[in-house]
């Protein structure tokens, strides 16, 4: 196995000038350091990165804890995160919370054990007292998605207030005027935001939000069924559900076809958090589509530039309404197929 002695040799520089190339120092010429990276690929070397961090107190490795993996959001964002970390010189290490606070807090003390440098998290509750501590100890963090209000860290999110109004109006347009929520959980400010922008939306065009018309929900599949269920047995069900992530929408799906009606002829369903599966639904599902990969870059870059000494900003993206078929908006009209010229007909004489 080469050496990093071996790699000087190779580039016809110092051990000294190797480390500084691989350790990301600017001080080298780009001369030198094409020179090291060549004999570096040559040999095949991989710096002990045990020992480097006990040289440098880095380990070029971020955490991330994201709410719910099996969330396709979540797993996105994730993906995104992993690409973004390893083009800057950074690997990854996940903790699942599955949307449990107690969960998260072992897989960020978990991390912080490791000595990564940074932590980029999705909160699962308003702040648990070991993440505001390590945020106190000065630990590179960034939220992303979600956020702790009143804490003093950069937040990578989108924001769907707009999307909402958009989905409002649709509805408004379509005929729907009982508008009922699956919201998250409150203490989240996903959750919380997204009940209240929807309220504010209906508001716009004179309709009440309802206390039945609110469920709560937990931004897992069962929720959304088990929340779906009380609509359909009101005195009065809504017309249209919305439901806050995509996980609860599928669950309310369920929940309408396990008593045999349809969406949208019995009830109309949107979603926040556009997913690929959608498309495949019967019929497609009308749903807010968050730039995702995006936001995991962002987040990132931001964290990066923490823990490199820079100083990040928060970073806010918009998201989008994707109208397709399930609050009863009309089948797109089919092409008509291209006619074929009419045969010559030959006369005979």
């Amino acid at each position: 196995m080469a050496s990093i002695k071996d790699v000087a040799a190779a580039a016809g520089v110092s051990v000294a000038t190797v480390s500084r190339v691989l350790n990301g120092h600017p001080s080298v010429s780009a001369e030198a350091r094409a020179r090291v990276r060549g004999a570096v690929a040559e040999l095949g070397y991989r710096p002990n990165a045990v020992a480097r961090s006990l040289r440098t107190d880095q380990t070029h490795t971020l955490g991330l804890v994201i709410s719910d993996v099996l969330n396709p959001y979540f797993t996105e964002l994730a993906r995104a995160v992993e690409e973004e970390a390893r083009a800057l010189g950074y690997s990854v290490i996940i903790g699942n919370a599955d949307e449990r606070p107690e969960l998260q807090d072992h897989h960020v003390r978990n991390l912080l054990d490791r000595r990564i440098d940074g932590l980029l998290v999705s909160p699962t509750d308003g702040g648990s007292p070991l993440m505001l501590d390590a945020v106190r100890d000065g630990t590179p963090m960034v939220f992303v998605d979600r956020w702790i209000p009143g804490v003093d860290v950069p937040v990578v999110r989108a924001d769907g207030r707009q999307a909402v109004r958009d989905l409002v109006a649709h509805l408004y347009r379509l005929g729907h005027r009982r508008l009922a929520i699956i919201a998250g959980p409150a203490a989240t400010t996903t959750g919380s935001e997204r009940v209240e922008a929807f309220r504010a939306a209906l508001a716009e065009y004179g309709l009440l939000l309802p206390d039945a018309y609110i469920g709560q929900g937990d931004f897992q599949a069962e929720s959304g069924r088990r929340v779906t269920e009380g609509f359909l047995d009101l005195p009065e069900p809504p017309e249209v559900v919305f439901a806050a992530d995509n996980l609860m929408a599928l669950g309310a799906l369920d929940a309408v076809r396990a008593r045999g009606l349809r969406v949208p002829d019995d009830l109309a369903l949107a979603a926040f958090d556009d997913i690929p599966w959608f498309v495949h639904t019967d019929p497609p599902v009308t749903a807010i589509a968050q730039p995702t990969g995006e936001l995991g870059r962002a987040a990132v870059r931001a964290l990066v530039d923490r823990i490199e000494g820079r100083t990040p900003q928060s970073v806010t993206l918009p998201a989008r309404l994707v109208v397709r078929r399930s609050c009863g908006e009309a089948a797109p009209a089919a092409t008509p197929p291209t006619q074929s010229p009419s045969p010559v007909q030959r006369s005979t004489s």
